[in-house]
């Protein structure tokens, strides 16, 4: 979880969408477990929504500053993977990508 630390204040809000159980949205589930404390812990004030329905695309929404939006789609993909695509989204492309 290192990733998950103190987010920039631009940041307003975070959504994660995703299917309570569907196969395709697993990833996006553990990510959200396990990375909802870290992200907490360090940003206490940001909004993070979690809205589970059934037969949802795992998606992560970012709202900045001046309401510009960000999206993610996170179907299919591991929870590393998950990280690393909302890291991007939050930070823009690391170096090595």
């Amino acid at each position: 979880m290192s990733a998950i630390k103190k987010l920039s204040p631009a940041i307003k809000e975070l959504r994660f969408l995703m299917c309570q159980n569907g196969q395709a949205s697993a990833g996006a589930r553990q990510f959200v477990q396990t990375a909802y404390p870290y992200l907490k812990k360090h940003n206490p004030d940001l909004p993070v929504l979690i809205r589970e329905a059934r037969g949802t695309p795992a998606r992560a929404f970012a709202r900045f500053e001046y309401g510009v939006e960000k999206h993610v789609e996170l179907d299919n993909l591991s929870s590393t993977d998950v990280q690393t695509k909302v890291t991007e989204m939050l930070n823009g492309p690391s170096p090595s990508s």
